[in-house]
């Protein structure tokens, strides 16, 4: 890696009939940086696109799922993020989304677009170290990836106010008790767990599952689409308050922000 190069990379893996791809960026708890997110995509499109794969396995190495984004490198003034190609898959499920199953494994700090990758997947492993934050209003922005609907999907509505409006941290067991993951396991083992749930998967005829999936999705677009559409608005109307503005910098000066309301 130069020293031009920004840390980080994923990477992905073939075990049989199953693509394991793997984020890695242990220096900054797997912060994601734009060049992240392309390979995130770019892996995902090539599991996709390959007949001889059936499922696949979404992780992270080391003992965190992520932090989030790396802020300053999609929000900031020298920001490097670019917009994602259509033709790929979108790791947050907005555009183009994976015809086959995905099974996401998380483990420690598991923040924002850390939660929004993860419920963009099928079924969800927890280590029981997982922490589970959606943090965004806590920096003068909002979810942006797909959270402010796919919590009432997965938890019902309740649920889904309660953790989106206070931002606070919850465990692994309160995820398990609110539909957010569907097992729990020590962990170092959640990553296996994840994989033999691929493998069991694909003991099964792949087009019937896909079929399953493709009809799942068919019953949810609809609500998906309208919620999907309110994201520009949504990110326009909060790019343009000062509370954003003190979001970030204060982020950036590792300080608690001082919102005004405006």
């Amino acid at each position: 890696m130069s020293a031009e190069a920004e840390p980080g990379e994923v990477t992905m893996r073939v075990d049989g009939r199953v693509a394991i791809i793997t984020v890695a960026n242990e220096a900054k708890k797997n912060s994601y940086t734009p060049a992240m997110m392309e390979q995130l995509s770019a892996h995902l499109t090539a599991f996709d696109d390959d007949d001889e794969l059936w499922a696949a396995v979404f992780c992270s190495a080391g003992e965190h799922t992520t932090a989030g984004l790396d802020m300053p490198k999609f929000f900031g003034p020298n920001a490097t993020a670019k917009p994602r190609r259509e033709d790929q898959v979108d790791p947050f499920g907005l555009g183009r989304r994976c015809r086959k199953p995905v099974v996401a494994a998380v483990q420690g700090i598991t923040y924002t677009v850390g939660i929004e990758l993860m419920l963009a997947a099928d079924i969800v492993v927890a280590a029981d170290t997982a922490r589970f934050g959606q943090i965004e209003a806590k920096r003068g922005i909002a979810p942006l990836g797909g959270a402010h609907f796919r919590y009432l999907t997965r938890t019902g509505w309740g649920n889904a106010m309660y953790h989106l409006f206070l931002c606070e941290e919850f465990d692994a067991q309160r995820a398990l008790q609110i539909g957010f993951v569907q097992e729990v396991v020590p962990f170092g083992e959640h990553v296996d767990r994840a994989i033999e749930l691929a493998k069991l998967i694909c003991r099964n005829a792949p087009l019937g599952i896909r079929a399953t999936k493709e009809a799942a999705l068919t019953f949810v677009d609809a609500a998906e689409r309208a919620a999907i559409a309110e994201i520009p608005r949504i990110r326009e109307k909060v790019f343009a308050t000062e509370d954003f503005r003190e979001g970030i910098q204060s982020f950036v000066e590792r300080r608690a922000a001082v919102f005004q309301g405006r």
